[in-house]
């Protein structure tokens, strides 16, 4: 039960994340809180002065670069739920057989998605968006099968700044 409950909560957070920017709405800050390059930036909160730096958004090839990470996110996110969901099941049901299938599978999601994200930093013309895909590959590099272990504050503040970066 425990383990159902850790993956409907991340289902939640890295769904909530999924998508892009252009297509939802702003999330405006609470009244009070902090704002700017400070609050959200790569590499805690440092900034590069990069074009686009304070500004939000990235500049250069951002649009595309975005686009890409953004694609490979929402598959990789997908996929990542559809078969944590098949495995837990199958570990509920002692179905190994079927249950090392869909660890593949994430396994498989997990490492296009960071690939993706490696290709795109090395793209980016962008200095703060090649950090910021840079420490999201990183951070895809830590997740794993285990639902326990995965940091899901990180990598939704880490998409959170990528919707930022990549706004229009």
């Amino acid at each position: 039960m425990r383990r159902l409950l850790a993956v409907t909560a991340l289902t939640a957070v890295l769904l909530a994340g999924s998508g892009c920017a252009a297509e939802r709405p702003e999330r405006a800050a609470p009244p009070g809180a902090p704002t700017g390059p400070a609050t959200g930036g790569p590499a805690g909160g440092a900034t590069t002065g990069a074009p686009g730096a304070g500004s939000g958004a990235a500049g250069g090839n951002a649009p595309e670069v975005c686009a890409a990470a953004q694609r490979a996110g929402e598959t990789a996110v997908r996929t990542y739920v559809e078969e944590l969901g098949k495995m837990v099941a199958a570990v509920g049901a002692d179905d190994a057989a079927a249950a090392r299938t869909a660890r593949e599978r994430i396994s498989t999601a997990l490492t296009d998605w960071r690939s993706t994200l490696r290709r795109e930093s090395t793209r980016a013309e962008d200095a703060q968006l090649k950090t910021l895909l840079a420490d999201m590959a990183a951070e895809v590099g830590t997740l794993g099968t285990d639902v326990d272990s995965i940091d899901e504050t990180e990598l939704d503040r880490l998409r959170q700044r990528l919707d930022q970066l990549c706004a229009r």
